[in-house]
């Protein structure tokens, strides 16, 4: 039997075909560098000011420092810090808000029993410079002066440390043959920026008469702190384990003199 000039087979009579459709190109990226760019020159411009503020900071914290350590002739230089922003624009209008000063081994040269601050550190408010730039003033100011017990032993030719109780020191008196007597004082803050040990008392070993003189003649006289920046008055003297705290607070303080 002849076969038909053209038949299907299975393969082609089961394939399937997909419709047909249009060819549509890719979109196209969308270019983010511009917006990129605005990005970061904004960022720029928020970023400027705060540095140029930062710089003029700097200036006037090194200036402040270099006066203050002329001044109250310290070894080293302070430290100085600028409080509130922006600094540009206290400085255009002459005065500074608050500034912070920290200042180590202020001396005590010229008094007869003179006694170096350890530490001081110095709150500023309102600090403006005079008109022919000679000084600066605070319109008001808070200082605390740490006083080391070495230093204080020093000045009072004993030695002395921290008492049993609040407010108090002890000294101890070396006696000749080898006796020790031991003594507690109160201390206190008196006008003109002086130190008042009151209330001596002997609380071991036996003083003699001679001894109860000397040392009421050394506790009688007051030590004046002579090394405050001037306008600052004592308001307190607190005893702690290293030392004496003295607080200070006065209006129109010279930031670089001492009285």
């Amino acid at each position: 039997m002849q076969q038909p000039p053209y038949a299907y087979g299975d393969d082609d009579t089961n394939q399937s075909y997909e419709p047909y459709e249009p060819y549509e190109p890719p979109a196209p990226r969308r270019r983010r560098r511009p917006v990129v760019i605005a990005v970061a020159a904004l960022l720029t411009l928020a970023v400027v000011p705060v540095v140029v503020d930062r710089v003029a900071a700097s200036r006037v914290e090194a200036r402040t420092a270099e006066a203050f350590q002329e001044g109250m002739d310290t070894p080293e230089r302070p430290e100085v810090h600028v409080r509130g922003l922006p600094v540009l624009a206290q400085l255009a209008s002459g005065t500074l808000r608050h500034v912070d000063i920290t200042a180590q081994d202020i001396p005590a040269d010229g008094s007869a029993r003179p006694l170096p601050v350890s530490e001081l550190d110095l709150r500023l408010n309102g600090l403006r410079k005079s008109d022919d730039n000679s000084e600066a003033r605070a319109s008001s100011a808070e200082a605390t002066a740490h006083l080391s017990y070495t230093d204080v032993s020093n000045a009072l030719g004993l030695e002395m440390s921290q008492g049993t109780r609040p407010g108090q020191v002890g000294a101890r008196v070396q006696l000749p043959f080898g006796d020790e007597v031991t003594v507690t004082t109160t201390v206190s803050a008196e006008s003109g920026n002086r130190i008042r040990f009151r209330n001596f008392q002997v609380t071991g070993g036996v003083l003699p008469a001679a001894g109860k003189v000397l040392l009421d003649k050394v506790f009688e006289k007051p030590i004046r702190l002579r090394n405050i920046p001037e306008g600052l008055h004592l308001r307190s003297v607190t005893t702690t384990a290293n030392g004496l705290s003295a607080r200070f607070s006065g209006e129109s303080v010279n930031a670089s003199y001492a009285s």
